[in-house]
């Protein structure tokens, strides 16, 4: 979420916070005034305020950048550095969606490196929260309170959803607590906002700015169809009638995982794709150039098993169609491992169903970075989908691995000059060595981490 400073609140803006505000009048000649009021005040008591504390790796107070170089400290002989470290404070929203356990839904960056987490309800208590889970992919977390008296937010069927629908949006941004926004939905199955992300946002023009995130996306009927969760903003910053919320039906997925395991258990289907173009349908003589093209088929997984081939070109995934190999991904990536799931595909033109058994993304996990490296102490590793590298699934706030600037979500394709496909090559690149340079796709940019 981009911060910038607020200038107005919108004529749709309803500050829900009992103070007292001018009224419409109640009819407009023979004809009442139609008021979003009884639906908020049902649904607003389940939207929180939460506050975070914590700490995060800061800059070296030295004064010279080169000095946070390791390469340059080592060249020069330079002592090495102490670690920095500031405290920081921040702010978001959730919802509740689960009063008799104390379930509260918000974003996974709203929580990330918190150490004390504080919910404060619409009648101003104030109750500190534990994790139970967040997964970054799809940026959604679930906290636990111990409260009496919570009220629960129903939860929608956000596939139900449709561009032009109502919705509001609840939150806290900026700190105004309980501020509701309206708008209508502007798009669904938006992708490309975080390279590496499970997207298939909801976009609303409902007004969504910095706080919001975690907050409530809700429709007429107060039944929750999505939580806020990012905007775009112009170059002056600020909201400008862009944002997306993650569906309800992702969450209510997300959750279910992180309930039953503690975290989510990502299903892969051991492909690589491209997304099928006009002039690569053309050449392979397909008339409709929507799917996802099949460009490897990984040894030994469910793709193989289901009789997948490279050249084959996957149009649905359970009767949802499949337009772009990032649709397959969220498609398959939201899915449990040990699911069933049915693919059409396209193969030589011809229309096929194969039925698959979706595979585990944790099956080259290492739980215990120290059994790597001593500088990767605190990182979850796995092997990424098609032997495209190793992602970094959790990175422990002060650990070594955060010091060494490696963060979730990070896929580590190469050591010094050699790339790495998986965890095996990985361990072999790096065993014995005192200190060695990471290759990083992290989102758009690759970056170089140097581990000691």
């Amino acid at each position: 979420m981009r911060h910038s400073a607020l200038r107005t609140l919108t004529a749709a803006a309803i500050l829900w916070c009992g103070a007292a505000s001018a009224q419409l009048p109640a009819m407009v000649g023979d004809t009442p005034v139609p008021s979003l009021a009884p639906m908020l005040k049902k649904v607003s008591p389940s939207v929180v305020n939460i506050a975070t504390r914590g700490t995060v790796q800061a800059r070296s107070q030295q004064g010279n950048p080169l000095l946070e170089d390791p390469f340059f400290r080592r060249f020069f002989e330079a002592p090495e550095l102490a670690p920095q470290q500031r405290e920081f404070q921040s702010a978001g929203s959730g919802v509740i969606v689960d009063a008799r356990n104390g379930y509260i839904i918000t974003n996974a960056h709203v929580i990330e490196n918190a150490t004390e987490i504080t919910v404060t309800l619409l009648d101003n208590r104030a109750i500190k929260a534990e994790v139970v889970g967040a997964d970054a992919g799809s940026d959604v977390a679930l906290l636990k309170v111990k409260a009496a008296n919570l009220a629960a937010m129903p939860v929608a069927d956000s596939s139900r959803a449709e561009v032009g629908d109502f919705v509001v949006a609840i939150g806290n941004p900026f700190g105004l607590q309980h501020t509701v926004t309206s708008g209508i939905i502007s798009g669904l199955g938006r992708s490309g906002i975080s390279r590496d992300g499970y997207e298939d946002f909801i976009q609303t023009d409902a007004s969504i700015n910095p706080g919001n995130s975690g907050g409530a996306l809700v429709n007429l009927k107060g039944e929750l169809v999505g939580i806020n969760s990012a905007i775009l903003s112009g170059n002056g910053g600020g909201n400008i009638g862009i944002g997306f919320a993650i569906p309800s039906n992702m969450v209510k997925a997300i959750m279910d995982q992180i309930v039953q395991f503690g975290e989510v258990k990502r299903g892969v289907l051991g492909v690589n794709i491209v997304t099928l173009t006009p002039d690569v349908a053309q050449n392979l003589g397909i008339a409709d150039a929507q799917g996802a093209l099949v460009s490897q088929v990984v040894e030994g997984s469910a793709a193989e098993k289901a009789g997948i081939r490279a050249g084959d070109v996957i149009t649905s995934v359970n009767n949802r169609t499949v337009r772009t190999g990032a649709e397959l991904r969220n498609a398959i990536g939201l899915l449990r491992v040990g699911d069933k799931v049915e693919i059409t595909l396209l193969r030589e033109g011809k229309p096929r169903r194969v039925t698959a058994n979706v595979g585990t993304q944790e099956s080259g996990a290492v739980k215990n970075a120290a059994t790597l490296h001593k500088g990767l102490e605190g990182a979850d590793f796995a092997d990424a989908e098609g032997g495209s590298g190793v992602r970094i699934t959790a990175v422990a706030a002060n650990s070594p691995a955060a010091q060494s600037g490696l963060r979730a979500n990070d896929l580590i394709i190469g050591v010094g000059q050699a790339r790495i496909a998986n965890l095996d090559q990985l361990g072999k690149a790096i065993a014995n060595a005192g200190a060695f340079a990471l290759t990083v796709r992290r989102g758009s940019a690759t970056v170089i981490v140097v581990v000691r």
